[in-house]
């Protein structure tokens, strides 16, 4: 099939999507409980976390194009290591950091609504979850206009308030860390969430002209354009508004541009960081379904979950479980244990992206210096950042690592019992 496919995206095509999929709703949801942690230097968090993805990146990119069949972590996996079980828990682990990514954001959506209407920050994150599972049920697909008017919002939301600081440039110390140098690393443990999505840059490849060169280019171009703008946004908001405030803050833009330019600049905020959290949350509830759904097709999952209702073509009761697990993520915790559980998981699975370059290389494949050399710098970060987060994040990943081990256990006794 992959044969069939025309290779027409070009590097500005490729970079352009790149963008467009790792500018999303972190920014709006998770600037407030950043600056809590790194202070006025939250901007140095944006650019340690844009290196970071930067080297795990490449081993996707690099893998990508050896391996350009679906399925892509679960086939790096079990392609090096040769074994099925470590390829279903990272499969496992994608599906659910999908699924918690989505309660973060719409925890995120849920605090601007707070700061409209008095509504349960939970609740609020609650009821976009169910509307936006209908929405998914119904088969509705986004075109590629609605995608890039939605993206075009998002971005323009980012870009009035980097403006709204230029006139207040200069007035905070841009170095100030109150809890020092490891809240700044603390901060990058939360502030990966606004960077993931990069990975699905190398999944265009088979469209893409002289993919093994214009991949790894455009993710690099992807990656600086949007540390950028996020650097950009973190200096503009420290400078209007004081760190502590935002800290404290369900709305941390809303708040920027009430500050900056008043009532209406604020309500606008507002409307713009509800549209970009629920244009994501609509996003990671699909992704979540079709990884289930998919699971499931290999016999990694029951088979209920690849059930397809014949008049909508969706998977009801992958979107049913997906929708249910992100609901119970929306009352475990607040958006900084969720946010930091979904980047707790994708740490693990960009681990063993990297491991599994480091280990073709041994096996005596060929896979370029350059790309073992950023293999084992992204192995050697992502254990780093394993060891920012708390125990109690720890142990619900380490819980939820142990449940998928027992869903492979049981998916492999089924074939024998049927």
């Amino acid at each position: 099939m992959a044969e069939g496919l025309r290779r027409e995206i070009g590097l500005f095509g490729a970079v352009a999507y790149g963008v467009g999929t790792i500018l999303g709703a972190g920014i709006y949801a998770l600037i407030g409980v950043s600056t809590g942690k790194a202070g006025n230097a939250v901007w140095l968090a944006f650019a340690i976390a844009a290196g970071i993805a930067l080297f795990s990146g490449l081993s996707y990119a690099k893998l990508s194009s050896i391996f350009p069949s679906s399925g892509a972590e679960y086939v790096y996996v079990k392609e090096s290591f040769g074994s099925r079980f470590w390829a279903f828990i990272v499969g496992w682990l994608v599906l659910i950091s999908s699924i918690i990514s989505g309660a973060a954001v719409a925890l995120g959506f849920g605090g601007y609504l707070f700061a409209l209407i008095d509504v349960p920050v939970a609740v609020g994150a609650s009821a976009l979850i169910i509307v936006m599972s209908m929405v998914n049920y119904l088969g509705i697909k986004e075109s590629l206009t609605l995608n890039v008017i939605l993206t075009l919002i998002e971005l323009a939301g980012v870009v009035i308030v980097i403006f709204m600081g230029v006139g207040f440039l200069g007035t905070v110390d841009y170095l100030h860390m109150p809890n020092g140098l490891s809240g700044v690393i603390g901060a990058v443990g939360i502030i990966f969430f606004a960077f993931i999505g990069f990975e699905g840059l190398v999944k265009i490849g088979d469209e893409t002209k002289d993919a093994t060169r214009t991949i790894p280019r455009a993710l690099i171009l992807s990656l600086v354009i949007t540390a950028v703008i996020y650097v950009l946004v973190a200096i503009s908001v420290v400078s209007i508004v004081p760190y502590q405030d935002l800290a404290a803050s369900t709305s941390p833009l809303s708040d920027v541009a009430l500050v900056a330019s008043g009532e209406g600049a604020s309500l606008l905020l507002t409307a713009i960081a509800m549209i970009a959290t629920a244009n994501t949350v609509l996003i990671i509830l699909i992704a979540s379904s079709r990884i289930a759904f998919g699971m499931s097709v290999r016999d990694a999952l029951p088979d209920i979950l690849s059930q397809v209702n014949p008049r909508r073509g969706t998977p009801p009761a992958a979107i049913a479980i997906t929708m249910a697990a992100s609901l119970l993520f929306c009352f475990i915790g607040g958006i900084e244990l969720t946010a930091n559980v979904a980047n707790f998981t994708i740490f693990l699975v960009f681990l063993a992206v990297n491991l599994s370059v480091i280990q073709f290389s041994r096996k005596g494949r060929n896979m370029g210096r350059g790309y073992v050399l950023s293999a084992v710098v992204g192995s050697i970060t992502s254990l780093a950042m394993l060891t920012q987060f708390s125990w109690e994040v720890a142990l619900l990943s380490a819980v939820m690592t142990l449940a998928g081990a027992g869903v492979f256990k049981l998916s492999e006794v089924r074939p024998a019992l049927s």
